[in-house]
């Protein structure tokens, strides 16, 4: 960070906040709130005067709450810039009947109680999403009683304890009576690998290898001090760390495979005592321990959620950004001119977080000295002539690259080549087919339905699959050699998104006894929240078919991701017996109704002349 400050080409807005960020690639407009300091960093010598008269003494944060602080203080040893920062939440300010020491204190008078946030405004052609993370807090795992007893921590706590730079000067004491510990326990995967609705069901990545350091940061400083680690698997899967692993081992540190089911403190000690099931000897044992130290894992930053809206990013089902590709773009996000740094796309590591920021400000610099940005040709394309102003396109959108129109002004809503990703959801919604797609036109897949249905088509399940997840899926059930019937029929569409309403009642209208419509997970839609629209597209044409005697399990609609090889193929066996089920006679009615109900759509220039009539 101090090496960032320091650069002659790089800004750093310190203490700030995005507001919003708008426009597409190589054009994003951004604002940032640059919060109120009450101290000009540029006057102030952090001399430490005004921290010595301030009243306030409330916890420190970075010191996990070991310590107290100031209301005006500096955050951090490695703070840029290195100037105080006065905590309005608990100063007591300067006005009548209150405080003003740290004014008064002040040699340089660079303290300002009227300083106010300052909004700040540019233009940036690439965006790089580095959030960083949030750690669990295992206060619902009371079995190990973190908030019941002092002398259990976090795996952050124990860093600040054992930190130089901590609140005993590393010293590694207990909290209860300041002492040295004598015995150490370490409890893996809090909050991590778990399936019991508490914590999270994916792998934190450094918790194995940080209670490994750990440990031998401990047999360094302290080697009299008994070390046991209660895991369900150690994953020393990085470069030399089997060979720290093994080195824990050899300075005497117990691995005892199991997780403790309850800790409790020892009435007349104040020991810790954990009850484990040693699941390698096939028995239940008792460890007591002078400190416990939970190895708690990461979690997405709780306010993610704030970036996720303002860059309309994708998220997996953990709560993490979604990367475009996990192979081909592994720092690319959907949208096109974001890209991933660090634990804002997985958990990961230092040496890993490095890794990655060196490769999205690599894919940054590329696309901005290319001056020009090569787009894929299937975007979306709109006929003013048919538009009737509704705006649904604007609204479904989830890249926002079509604007509102406006019908008083004359206004057509306009398509942002660069922004748009080609998911074909504003297609599938448009009521005039005002928009059209390149390469995924209405013609070319109305086309192969008619090509797929054209002889027997009872005989045949009609698929639109996902060109990111339930199409690879297929793939994946025909590369794992998985059997299912030879009557499935694929349309490959980019979004499950794409399928309009016409395609379902052209194939059903064409005598296809079962239409199925497959696409992303929620969590995993590679164009944010256009399987959303899908559902609700869906639901509503289950409601039409219903009330034309329809039944409407023979449309039906599955998320099948790339992986789910072995679901694609049970899905498909799962609608061929469907299939059977549906008769001759069924189909010809349906194929009766639906032709009675056809009704073609009514265009703007048509509803203007019958106006002018």
């Amino acid at each position: 960070m101090m090496d960032a400050g320091r650069h002659p080409r790089i800004k750093l807005l310190t203490y700030s906040e995005i507001e919003e960020i708008s426009g597409f690639v190589g054009n994003f407009h951004v604002k940032v709130r640059q919060k109120a300091r009450y101290v000009l960093a540029g006057d102030c010598t952090a001399c430490g005067e005004c921290e010595k008269v301030c009243p306030i003494v409330v916890p420190d944060e970075y010191q996990q709450g070991f310590s107290s602080r100031r209301a005006i203080y500096i955050p951090f040893p490695q703070a840029v810039p290195s100037a105080y920062i006065l905590d309005s939440r608990n100063c007591l300010g300067n006005n009548p009947l209150a405080c003003g020491k740290c004014l008064e204190a002040c040699d340089k008078k660079c303290i300002d109680y009227d300083m106010r946030d300052e909004m700040l405004e540019f233009n940036v052609g690439t965006v790089i999403v580095a959030t960083g993370m949030d750690v669990y807090d295992p206060s619902e795992y009371d079995e190990y009683g973190y908030r019941s007893f002092q002398n259990v921590i976090t795996s952050m706590e124990f860093e600040r304890l054992i930190c130089a730079g901590g609140p005993t000067g590393g010293h590694f004491v207990r909290p209860t009576d300041r002492k040295s510990p004598k015995s150490v326990a370490f409890i893996q995967c809090v909050g991590s690998r778990s399936t019991n609705g508490r914590g999270n069901p994916y792998c934190s990545n450094i918790c194995c290898m940080n209670t490994v350091k750990d440990t031998l940061l401990l047999h360094d400083h302290y080697p009299d001090v008994q070390c046991k680690v209660f895991y369900l698997d150690i994953r020393a899967f990085g470069k030399g760390f089997e060979d720290l692993y093994r080195r824990s081992k050899e300075a005497g540190v117990q691995y005892i495979r199991g997780l403790p089911g309850e800790v409790t403190e020892h009435p007349e000690t104040g020991n810790l005592v954990l009850t484990v099931e040693n699941t390698l000897a096939g028995r239940i044992e008792r460890h007591e321990a002078e400190m416990v130290v939970l190895s708690v894992g990461v979690i997405p930053r709780q306010d993610s959620e704030v970036v996720h809206k303002l860059l309309t990013l994708s998220r997996t089902s953990d709560g993490f950004f979604l990367e475009a590709h996990p192979k081909l773009k592994p720092v690319d996000a959907p949208t096109q001119g974001v890209y991933f740094a660090g634990c804002a796309e997985s958990p990961k590591d230092i040496k890993d977080s490095v890794t990655q920021a060196g490769a999205a400000a690599a894919r940054a610099s590329i696309l901005l000295n290319a001056g020009k940005v090569r787009i894929e040709a299937i975007t979306s394309s709109l006929d003013e002539e048919l538009c009737n102003f509704c705006n649904r396109c604007a609204r479904v959108c989830p890249f926002h690259a079509i604007t509102f129109g406006d019908k008083k002004l004359a206004l057509y809503p306009r398509i942002i080549e660069a922004a748009c990703m080609g998911c074909g959801t504003c297609s599938a919604e448009c009521p005039t087919d005002t928009i059209s797609m390149r390469h995924f036109s209405d013609a070319q897949i109305t086309a192969q339905i008619d090509a797929l249905l054209a002889s027997n088509p009872q005989e045949k399940i009609l698929t639109f699959a996902c060109n990111w997840c339930s199409y690879a899926g297929g793939d994946n059930a025909g590369i794992s050699r998985l059997q299912y019937p030879p009557s499935v029929r694929l349309i490959r569409t980019m979004c499950s998104g794409r399928v309009d309403e016409d395609f379902i009642l052209h194939g059903f209208k064409l005598g296809a006894p079962i239409i199925l419509i497959s696409g992303c997970h929620f969590a995993d839609c590679h164009y944010i929240n256009a399987v959303t629209w899908t559902q609700q597209r869906v639901e509503k044409l289950w409601t039409k078919l219903d009330k034309l005697g329809i039944r409407p399990e023979r449309l039906q609609l599955e998320w099948i991701s790339a992986a789910e090889g072995a679901k694609f193929a049970r899905v498909m066996r799962e609608l061929e017996e469907l299939r059977k089920q549906v008769t001759k006679e069924e189909i010809a009615e349906t194929v009766k109704v639906l032709a009675r109900d056809t009704k073609p759509k009514i265009t703007r220039k048509q509803v203007d002349a019958v106006v002018e009539l």
